[in-house]
């Protein structure tokens, strides 16, 4: 999905432009507010403008790759396969959804949004060595537009009438019915090389390595075994205010595993550095022997501020089963958290509740007048409960004993005509038992599903667990083959137009709308939020209204988040004092750096091919 992009800035200038509209000028965009560096900063504060360049990250990736496109509908990818390419504005990861200059090294917009002009940075080259131009953006957004993933399409269709190369320096976009949020996506734009994609096809697989834009190319690689990247030498954004004191190895590798507990064993055997554990008994249990106890292998937590997105078991909307709101509710009174918590995660998580968990707009306690205001006129048309009560996942006291969530479930379930007979879950008017299946991608979570499962048989409802390989996961789940999947959407700053992928009508068909919800009361909200994304105040009410119904709509089983980073690695690296709040910064873009001193005290490792 393509990156959301905001402007703290300076005024340059102002114009007349329809009723003389305020021209901004700038080097850096903030959806909200204010950005924290000024237009002079030398580098990102979580970034050591002095880190030493060197040395090799080597990583562990699970499954298999078969494609070096990472834009296409078909192939399973590589997925770090997109540090080749750089974006027209990079991120700040100690800030909210603002972005800096790259490719860009400046950006030109009026207050209504009727156009935006990028400014192309004349030393900007390919990895070719050809130079980055504005027919260059030209050709990148109407191959995403024609070619790419449907989504991208959807979004610019009514909004982006025209995009022209002005002159050697300048883009411009003309839009319509545009707004913030829509300058900040534009200027994410993955800028690609129009001499290698002219002759290929964006949404075709890709088994050649394309030449990007970005600081580092494949130089190695065995398709689905392993692949390796190499910074470029003369990478021309290297001492660029959003680059100094990152991108510090020389080369990063992923080989590939199969399987997670293989995986594992290779990172404590000395096979790879670095591993981020999300596993809460793992963490508890396996990070011990001699590595551990001599400081050759450091195990950490770092905590971090990041927004918390939903994971949890999705049902799919177009099942008949999961069509009435009192069956979804009903099943996630047999998910028993606080016994979970307590047996299998050493007590380390939190039960989600909301669908914006650390940000403003996470619904708290009973609608008030500014919301009311906009749930009001969807009374009948959204759950009842939204009115009423605060939203909260089910709880138990930890025991195992649930006897008083089965009765809560086996009431609504009767309402909703199913009832027990023959120690079955039967549908009162067919006699079609309750069955259905749960798709995962990785057989560490049938921990998770099994006494998910075993509750459910307490009320005779049937689920089978199936998990299956990467790829056949990644099929089942772009087409919706599935009752239901386990599954997570990213979280978000602030509710924004990437929410109508996730939730919208008109995406039910792609593999971002998981759960396949079409609801004209959500599609409202949504189309409201997109409305007010330069009214702070009102997308704060509206952020928070659709939490609520989202919630009370029970779409998805809630699972549960950590506010920390869980890694251990081999002793051989330096990092900055400062972390950034948002993002650990080891791998692609690092701040940390392969220490020299550090290394030479660790066991060699074997050469790899």
């Amino acid at each position: 999905m393509f990156f959301k992009i905001s402007l703290m800035v300076l005024l340059v200038s102002t114009g007349f432009l329809n009723a003389q509209a305020e021209i901004i000028t700038a080097n850096s965009i903030c959806l909200h507010g204010k950005a924290k560096y000024p237009s002079d900063f030398t580098h990102f504060d979580y970034a050591d403008p002095d880190a030493p360049k060197g040395g090799t990250l080597t990583l562990a990736a699970i499954g298999t790759y078969d494609s070096f496109n990472m834009y296409a509908i078909r192939g399973n990818p590589d997925a770090n396969i997109s540090m080749i390419n750089d974006t027209l504005m990079t991120p700040s990861e100690d800030e909210p959804e603002t972005y800096y200059a790259l490719i860009a090294q400046k950006i030109e917009y009026p207050d209504d949004y009727s156009y935006v002009t990028f400014y192309i940075n004349t030393n900007a080259k390919f990895q070719d060595g050809k130079p980055i131009t504005p027919d260059d953006v030209v050709f990148s957004y109407n191959k995403f537009f024609n070619e790419g993933l449907p989504q991208f399409k959807l979004m610019y269709k009514d909004v982006v009438l025209k995009v022209e190369a002005l002159d050697r320096t300048r883009v411009k976009f003309t839009l319509k019915n545009a707004n913030k949020e829509t300058i900040v996506n534009l200027a994410s734009l993955v800028i690609l090389p129009r001499q290698f994609w002219d002759s290929h096809n964006l949404g075709d697989p890709l088994t050649v390595v394309p030449p990007g834009s970005g600081c580092y190319t494949v130089k190695d690689y065995k398709m689905g075994e392993y692949i390796v990247y190499q910074r470029l030498a003369d990478y021309w954004a290297a001492d660029l205010p959003v680059n100094k004191g990152q991108n510090n190895y020389d080369a990063i590798r992923y080989d590939y595993y199969r399987d997670l507990t293989v995986a594992f064993e290779a990172f404590k055997a000395g096979e790879f550095d670095f591993w981020q554990e999300n596993v809460a008994k793992n963490w508890a249990t396996m990070y011990k022997g001699p590595q551990f106890d001599s400081g050759k292998i450091i195990k950490e937590e770092i905590t971090n501020e990041i927004p918390q997105g939903m994971q949890g078991f999705f049902m799919n909307m177009d099942r008949p089963l999961f069509s009435d709101r009192r069956v979804r509710m009903a099943l996630n009174y047999a998910l028993d958290f606080e016994w979970m918590n307590k047996n299998l995660f050493y007590n380390q998580y939190t039960r989600l509740r909301s669908y914006f968990v650390n940000t403003a707009y996470e619904a708290k306690g009973l609608p008030g007048p500014e919301e009311l205001k906009i749930l009001d006129p969807l009374r009948g048309k959204i759950p009842d409960e939204v009115f009423s009560k605060e939203y909260n996942s089910p709880a138990t006291d930890g025991s195992g004993n649930i006897r008083k969530q089965i009765e809560q479930a086996l009431a609504l379930l009767k309402d909703a005509g199913w009832e027990i007979s023959n120690r079955q879950m039967v549908n009162t008017g067919t006699g079609v038992p309750m069955e259905f299946e749960l798709i995962l991608n990785d057989p560490s979570y049938e921990r998770i599903a099994l006494p998910f499962q075993e509750n459910l048989a307490k009320i005779g409802i049937k689920m089978t667990i199936r998990t299956l390989d990467s790829s056949q996961f990644q099929n089942r789940a772009i087409s919706h083959d599935f009752d239901m999947i386990f599954a997570n959407y990213n979280p978000v700053f602030y509710p924004d137009s990437s929410l109508r992928i996730i939730w919208g009508s008109a995406y039910t068909n792609s593999s971002y709308n998981i759960a396949g919800v079409h609801d004209k009361a959500i599609d409202s909200l949504l189309d409201k939020i997109v409305e007010n994304q330069d009214n702070e105040s009102s997308l704060l009410w509206y952020g928070r209204a659709l939490d609520r119904v989202l919630t009370w709509d029970s779409f998805v089983i809630p699972h549960w988040y950590l506010n920390r980073f869980r890694v251990a690695y081999w002793n051989k690296f330096s990092r900055p004092a400062v972390l950034p709040k948002y993002d650990l910064m080891v791998g692609v873009a690092s701040t940390w750096w392969v220490d020299p001193a550090k290394e030479s005290k660790l066991p060699k490792r074997n050469s790899k091919n």
